[in-house]
């Protein structure tokens, strides 16, 4: 059967349907982490979690579904078309080193080491627990609608076959996608139609006695570097050790701390410049966790993250906030640098 595409219904009819037709008639807002829509903002309150985002309830009805590709309309944020800058604590004057780089004590972790990926813990299928037929499954970018134990949740079948996304969504500077893969796309419909980047089983009825219900939190990021090396700073307070989990990539760090009160910190930075994964550490401590990341050349990082657009003509300058402060300033600059 055909699905609806009218954002907010996505149910399938037929053409002796009588079920009316639910819907969002406005286009979905994001800002500052707040999720909700321009057409009835007013009425359902904006939320911070993106599947509490998708159960918001349409404010528009009609007697008709229909599976015409809706119109594509801007998604309505708080980003610009200029990059947009986070605001951060300057970083505190320090004496220039002697010499191009700062010492660091490396404190062996012992059973912390760096993963090739972060490890997602992943809800399960409880097949004890019986299932309405058209009970949509659970799992993030997953389209398939409950028909039958037999067809869905037992054997080896095409029909209990998941394609889905194991890690939430994340929204940056109007770029919209998911942590566990690579694409992005500007458009909220794109966004809805990514394919699954992981394959398992259907999760229709999840089991009650796993610890699914971390809440996700922010937490301030400060970072500088040396001619060789940029440190970046994660203030979080008591870390959980063993659960928490930080791997690095040549272009990109993977981040998953788990905190005290059922709370998790998730973040993928896609860095400015490449770094040595193997020559890369982490060190966890009572109230931050530091990385050190190996740069592969010794160009200046002019910021942290991989801009989305072109900065333009930004000069790096020591303490300014927002931006990689340099330690020592021209001290650790070769001459290369210098003259650009």
């Amino acid at each position: 059967m055909p699905r609806c595409t009218r954002k907010g219904c996505d149910k399938e009819y037929s053409e002796s349907s009588t079920e009316p037709c639910i819907f969002h008639p406005g286009s979905p807002k994001f800002h500052e982490g707040l999720k909700s829509w321009t057409c009835c903002s007013d009425v359902n309150k904006p939320v911070l979690d993106f599947d509490e985002f998708m159960k918001i309830p349409g404010c528009a009805e009609t007697d008709s579904h229909t599976h015409k590709a809706p119109e594509p309309e801007p998604s309505v944020s708080s980003s610009s078309s200029q990059p947009t800058i986070r605001e951060e604590k300057p970083i505190s004057a320090v004496e220039p080193p002697k010499t191009s780089s700062i010492p660091v004590r490396i404190v062996n972790q012992g059973p912390f080491t760096a993963l090739p990926h972060p490890i997602q813990i992943e809800e399960e299928d409880d097949l004890d627990v019986p299932v309405q037929e058209g009970t949509p499954c659970k799992r993030k970018g997953c389209k398939t609608t409950f028909v039958s134990n037999e067809v869905n949740r037992k054997g080896e079948g095409e029909g209990t076959k998941c394609v889905y996304h194991p890690m939430p969504p994340i929204f940056r500077e109007g770029s919209k996608g998911y942590l566990c893969c690579k694409r992005r796309v500007l458009e909220f419909e794109e966004f809805l139609k990514i394919d699954g980047c992981k394959t398992g089983r259907h999760v229709f009825a999840p089991k009650t006695d796993q610890q699914m219900t971390d809440e996700l939190t922010d937490c301030r990021v400060d970072h500088y570097q040396t001619l060789d090396k940029v440190y970046v700073s994660i203030f979080a307070k008591k870390v959980e050790k063993e659960t928490s989990k930080i791997s690095f990539e040549e272009n990109q760090v993977s981040v998953e701390l788990r905190l005290p009160g059922s709370k998790r910190f998730v973040k993928t930075i896609e860095l400015f410049g490449p770094i040595e994964p193997s020559e890369s550490i982490f060190q966890i401590f009572g109230t931050k966790v530091e990385l050190i990341l190996k740069k592969q050349d010794t160009r200046s990082w002019t910021i942290l993250e991989k801009p989305v657009h072109d900065l333009g003509n930004i000069s790096l300058t020591f303490g300014v906030s927002g931006r990689t402060g340099t330690v020592g300033a021209k001290s650790v600059l070769n001459e290369q640098n210098r003259n650009k």
